[in-house]
């Protein structure tokens, strides 16, 4: 264990750059209002699809001011997610949103380890940016900077020129206690943003997580595999373990509850019937039986009461390497080893239907 944080603390420094100044925030980010501040990090496969719906609430909710987007390597690689991003803003008539690339890499977490981690436990049957070639898909494992062509039309807008990590660093201390962070991909930018700036935690108001799943082996034999992985923690577990470990005012997690929606052909058709840009991209590109992952934890995010069932419990990440590598560990207070473990609010059952609802609702404006 010595020698993995000794050499994730040498990761995290090579890996850290100067902060660059940030550029001078549009003018309706300055307006001061009531609205909600929210730093949204994601790996943004596209086009559609989970990711990038779980944009819309964020963009239609007029409660909800979004400082910006950070992207991070996941299920896409970053330069592939960061174009699907700024075109979906631009189809949705939001390029005014700030979009920043981030860490394109794990941590520590690599794809000839995780082969030789598969070849001891098992297949991890999505690999995100990892995964193999395949015909007929865009997956390119050993090309990181390749951006296939784009079906929906590649952006015209650029990313800011500050990174991710900085970006948000700024924007938190900008506005203490009052920026809630959702993240819905690996949290490899907010574990490097803490190892920066180990503030940002007791700065900010609250993260929230589309991760931390439990329970999942059975789902993984019952149901589609990829669906039952929790991608986000095991892609890269010490990120994962930096961000659960930090002392944030409130921590939820929506793990299992996330696969308890899903896209179905109706409500594709009753989205797409409105004939907006937001909806015509929803009908054309969203896949159907997909669970509402990120679309579920931004609505949680937003709106705590859609939540009808919650434990709390102290939750940390498996970074032994064994079979449970990646996966997260939950203790009660007082079976914890308490080495730095936080309270978490683990999220079991929400309100589907006012969810559902909601959200058809802002993806047909």
């Amino acid at each position: 264990m010595k020698i993995r944080l000794a050499l994730l603390g040498a990761a995290i420094l090579s890996m850290a750059v100067p902060a660059m100044a940030a550029p001078k925030p549009a003018s309706h980010l300055a307006v001061k209002d009531n609205r909600a501040l929210v730093w949204f990090d994601n790996d943004f496969l596209g086009p559609g699809q989970s990711n990038l719906q779980a944009l819309i609430p964020l963009i239609r909710d007029p409660e909800v001011n979004l400082l910006g987007i950070g992207v991070v390597t996941g299920d896409q690689w970053l330069e592939e997610e960061t174009q699907h991003a700024l075109r979906f803003l631009e189809i949705a008539g939001r390029s005014d949103v700030p979009v920043a690339k981030g860490a394109q890499m794990p941590l520590i977490r690599s794809l000839p380890e995780m082969k030789a981690w598969e070849a001891r436990f098992g297949p991890i049957p999505w690999k995100g940016a990892w995964n193999a070639v395949k015909p007929g898909r865009n997956y390119h494992p050993d090309q990181p900077d390749l951006v296939p062509p784009m079906v929906e039309g590649a952006p015209s807008t650029k990313p800011v020129a500050q990174d991710a990590v900085h970006r948000l660093i700024d924007q938190v201390r900008a506005h203490p206690g009052e920026v809630t962070i959702i993240c819905a991909g690996p949290l490899t930018n907010i574990a490097l943003a803490l190892r920066i700036a180990p503030d940002l935690a007791t700065k900010a108001k609250a993260i929230v997580m589309q991760g931390g799943g439990y329970d999942m082996q059975a789902a993984r034999v019952l149901d589609n595999a990829d669906y039952a992985t929790d991608f986000n923690f095991i892609f890269d577990p010490e990120a994962a373990h930096i961000v659960l470990t930090a002392p944030w005012p409130r921590i939820t997690v929506v793990g299992n509850v996330t696969t308890s929606a899903r896209m179905t052909k109706e409500l594709v058709e009753r989205i797409g019937a409105s004939g907006t840009p937001t909806a015509r991209y929803v009908a054309q590109y969203a896949r159907i039986d997909q669970p509402l992952w990120d679309e579920m934890a931004v609505a949680v995010a937003l709106d705590p009461s859609l939540v009808t069932k919650k434990f709390n419990a102290r939750m940390d990440v498996d970074l032994m390497a064994g079979a449970g590598y990646g996966t997260a560990q939950m203790w009660k207070d007082e079976l914890a080893p308490h080495r730095g473990e936080q309270m978490v609010e683990v999220v079991e059952t929400i309100d589907v239907p006012r969810f559902l609802a909601r959200f058809t609702a802002q993806a047909r404006q």
